[in-house]
């Protein structure tokens, strides 16, 4: 097992927009369009290397790198045991040289909190936020529940003033027939012999929103219903506005990406706020622009904005004969509403947008899917028959707000090089760390991947024990030594990555 060296998909120029962006990834355009670029990186050997908590060679690592998993599902925790399904995640600024984990839980259904105690939302959901103090060798002092009652809690973004909000890549509630039932008619026999609405039934209030954690403290469990009910997965906040930039995760439909204004600056309010506008993002002259196939390098998109009048829907229901209430809409109508709101006024979609993050004033955020042929945009039949929108591999897009501009800066060509990227970090130096989330083929394993500015695509980190297992919530300490992750599946866990981090991509 080696880094595996692999450049940008090669490609002839298209017409670009003639702004000099002077930005990372300069290098990856210009290797792309034939013209030089991206120096070429010697990478050592991956090898397999043994987990500290109990010797198990989990992980395949670089020499140098060492690592230790914890909070396996299942552990115990202050209150009750660690929930599963980790999901999105950061890392915060401790005492005593400590770091404070913000993670995800990534829960469906409606069988109640995981634990009782803690700040809650709807009574019947399970997900919901731990918070973990640990050192940067992967050694736990405590685990906590700070957020629950709420579902399908995917990724979500740091703040500068020092929080983390959580997304709920969800739109169930009491309102809308069950989701992963969706190609079904309301109330029709599903395939497992349950009928549609039998989980969403339970729960007591509407879900699809983002919710706000202090790293001290305890959160609200408010949530902020003006910034979309949609299937949430990540966010972002502009480092010169204050505005939040969020991404889509819709399976089976195309996926926005968005930008909620709060009524206050949040870096003055020290809080994000609800009441604010959402807008969905539009190329300039090309309305209705469906952006997820394949993408020619060195192509850039003017960038406008459509404004979302009613982001957060609540669906009409009918009494059901029995003194109850029964929904109208389908999972699918639901889930697709606010998207399809943006797409009517001229908005453009993607295929499930996932991991976001910045640096130097600019936005990356990954298209999972992405870079195949053009997929269809159709809000009546979905896609998740053939697993999701999207018939590509995977593509990492660049937003510079300060130019209003959008373009690719990394296309996989084949499940060889990236595979599905889903959560992403930036290092110190630049470099994007993108986990991968697939099935992947006998033999292979799903790996942490680095995309440097030079145009460089190098495995940092490959999952040996259990194939399949998603790589989520990547995120670096305070510092940049210790890379934190999580692996989200079956018997869910964190694992602490430390070494020459500063070295990767440079």
């Amino acid at each position: 097992m080696r880094f595996n060296r692999r450049t940008f998909v090669t490609g002839g120029a298209a017409a670009a927009v003639g702004v000099a962006l002077g930005a990372p990834f300069e290098g990856v355009l210009a290797h792309a369009a034939g013209r030089g670029g991206g120096k070429r990186i010697v990478a050592p050997p991956l090898a397999p290397t043994p987990d500290l908590r109990d010797g198990v060679n989990r992980l395949a690592l670089p020499p140098g790198f060492h690592y230790r998993s914890f909070d396996l599902t299942g552990d115990d925790m202050v209150g009750g045991v660690v929930p599963g399904n980790h999901d999105g995640m950061a890392a915060f600024a401790g005492g005593g040289g400590s770091v404070v984990l913000i993670r995800n839980h990534e829960r469906n259904g409606s069988l109640g909190p995981f634990v009782t105690g803690a700040p809650l939302y709807d009574g019947a959901a399970p997900g919901g936020d731990t918070r973990v103090i640990v050192d940067l060798e992967g050694n736990v002092v405590e685990t906590t529940a700070v957020l629950t009652g709420t579902q399908m809690n995917c990724a979500g973004g740091a703040t500068p003033w020092g929080s983390w909000i959580s997304c709920e890549e969800s739109v169930n509630g009491p309102d809308v027939f069950d989701d992963f039932t969706r190609n079904l008619p309301p109330n029709s026999p599903a395939p497992n012999g349950e009928r549609t609405y039998i989980q969403n039934k339970r729960l007591t209030k509407t879900h699809g929103y983002l919710f706000e954690v202090p790293t001290i403290g305890t959160a609200s469990a408010v949530p902020i219903t003006q910034a979309g009910r949609f299937s949430h997965e990540a966010c972002i906040f502009d480092p010169r506005t204050g505005s939040v930039f969020l991404t889509e995760d819709n399976f089976g439909f195309g996926s926005g990406f968005y930008r909620y204004d709060p009524p206050v600056d949040p870096r003055l309010a020290g809080e994000l706020r609800d009441g604010g506008t959402l807008w969905m993002l539009a190329i300039v002259g090309k309305p209705q622009s469906n952006l997820s196939g394949h993408q020619q390098p060195n192509r850039r998109y003017k960038v406008q904005w459509v404004r979302i009048e009613n982001p957060n829907p609540q669906f009409p229901t009918i009494d059901d004969g029995s003194g109850g209430r029964l929904p109208t809409l389908t999972n699918n109508q639901a889930i697709s509403n606010v998207g399809k709101q943006g797409w009517d006024v001229g908005g453009a979609v993607f295929s499930r947008l996932e991991g976001v993050d910045v640096h130097d004033d600019v936005i990356y955020f990954t298209a999972t899917q992405g870079g195949g042929d053009p997929d269809v945009v159709d809000w009546v039949n979905s896609a998740e028959s053939r697993n999701g929108f999207g018939r590509g591999f995977g593509q990492v897009w660049a937003y510079h707000p300060k130019q209003e501009l959008l373009e690719v800066v990394y296309q996989s060509a084949s499940a060889d090089d990236l595979h599905l990227p889903d959560n992403i970090t930036v290092s110190a130096n630049g470099t994007l760390i993108l986990c991968e989330d697939n099935t992947p083929p006998p033999g292979d394993n799903n790996k942490l991947q680095a995309l440097t500015a030079s145009g460089q695509l190098i495995t940092i980190a490959e999952h040996l024990e259990r194939p399949g297992v998603e790589w989520a919530g990547a995120t670096f300490s305070p510092g940049g030594t210790t890379l934190y992750a999580n692996l989200n599946a079956g018997l869910a866990m964190s694992v602490a990555i430390w070494g020459p981090w500063a070295t990767v991509g440079v």
